[in-house]
């Protein structure tokens, strides 16, 4: 093979748009022009964002408190609701305050891997890239809402439990549990379009069907597995000062 040759422009559209030799939509390239680029990852995460917004916008400007609903305010409200219930049952904490950012990190996800049926899609879950960004949006909250509901003494008290000598431990758990939600979600959404990929080439019928089926089950149980994780993280880091409040209170009542 001539080293020398020219790349050839990636001219196919199909769900084989991801090469083999390629392991990230980074890898894809549409547009480039001197240090700028345009790949697979940014387009398909532009494209995501546009139609949550879209769609977010479609549904709630006719919202109605009446009896009558639409069919999509009732998905919509089933939605919110599910979500309100699993944050509530993991923070044990009211879950008005962490609902905008859970929920919008496993819609951006669950719809990112949805949409892996499509011919011609690479879901941007499948970079790590991307999912090094997410991970470090739940790195930047769990310190946000702890100091918000503890204080930031409080918060920082945290990091010399039950000793001072687990302050270096502490920290470090906190940098491996990031990059463990990142490299999690990247290998179960990489390896599965890989996998499907190479099925496609030996048997083109049978098994990419049944892998794209297989692949959107774990892309679903991937957005939940990130998103109850970052839940477990805040909820950690908000819930002590709740904790403490509730057993003042239980030592009031019985006069101690």
């Amino acid at each position: 093979m001539d080293r020398h040759a020219p790349e050839k422009p990636i001219e196919r559209f199909g769900m084989d748009i991801l090469d083999l030799r390629q392991i990230t939509p980074d890898q894809v390239v549409f547009w480039k022009w001197g240090v700028l680029s345009l790949n697979a990852t940014i387009v398909f995460t532009w494209g995501i964002m546009a139609f949550l917004a879209l769609g977010s916008w479609l549904i709630t400007r006719n919202l109605s408190s009446g009896e009558e609903l639409s069919r999509w305010q009732n998905l919509l409200e089933i939605i919110v609701s599910s979500m309100q219930d699993q944050i509530r049952d993991i923070a044990r904490q009211p879950s008005k305050p962490f609902l905008p950012f859970a929920g919008t990190l496993f819609l951006f996800i669950f719809t990112c891997n949805l949409f892996a049926v499509v011919p011609g899609y690479v879901p941007p879950t499948a970079s790590l890239s991307t999912t090094a960004g997410l991970a470090i949006c739940v790195f930047a909250a769990v310190p946000l809402y702890g100091i918000l509901k503890r204080g930031l003494w409080g918060y920082l008290k945290q990091y010399t439990r039950p000793t001072p000598l687990m302050l270096p431990f502490n920290i470090i758990g906190e940098l491996s549990r990031t990059l463990a939600l990142a490299v999690r979600l990247f290998g179960n959404l990489m390896s599965g379009t890989k996998i499907a990929g190479i099925l496609i080439a030996i048997t083109p019928l049978l098994f990419p069907v049944v892998m794209q089926v297989l692949g959107l089950l774990t892309g679903v149980i991937q957005a939940y597995i990130f998103s109850v994780l970052a839940m477990v993280y805040i909820g950690s880091a908000a819930r002590v000062r709740e904790e403490k409040n509730g057993e003042h209170g239980n030592r009031r009542e019985k006069g101690e």
